[in-house]
């Protein structure tokens, strides 16, 4: 399985479970990891034959700054849902950062990351 990845695509979300966060908002970030058979695009040049990363990259985003969720993990659930509904991609690993979680210590990130595929 080819892997085509995209990371670090950045989104305003009103995710989480406190109501400053629903209110306010925070930047969320993605990555993706996306798994399909690249040989047929390869061999003829041909981008209708593979996935195409700057139409995922929009449809991530729309999905982070769309309906709010509690979680982060109903979040990468839902991006990832997203990702398997192009044709060519039978797996996805997302993850998604919450740098700037309501957390009381000191922290750099917190990560959900998910492994979903057709099978």
């Amino acid at each position: 399985m080819d892997r085509v990845a995209l990371r670090g695509l950045k989104a305003r979300g009103h995710h989480g479970v406190f109501p400053k966060e629903r209110e306010e908002g925070q930047t969320f970030i993605v990555d993706i990891v996306l798994g399909l058979d690249t040989r047929p695009a390869a061999a003829d040049d041909d981008l209708t034959k593979t996935v195409h990363y700057g139409i995922v990259a929009e449809e991530v985003v729309a999905v982070v700054e769309g309906e709010p969720v509690n979680l982060i993990e109903t979040l990468a659930a839902r991006i990832a849902e997203t990702c398997l509904k192009h044709e060519g991609v039978q797996e996805v690993e997302v993850s998604v950062h919450k740098p700037d979680a309501p957390i009381t210590v000191p922290f750099d990130d917190v990560t959900v990351t998910i492994t979903r595929s057709r099978v």
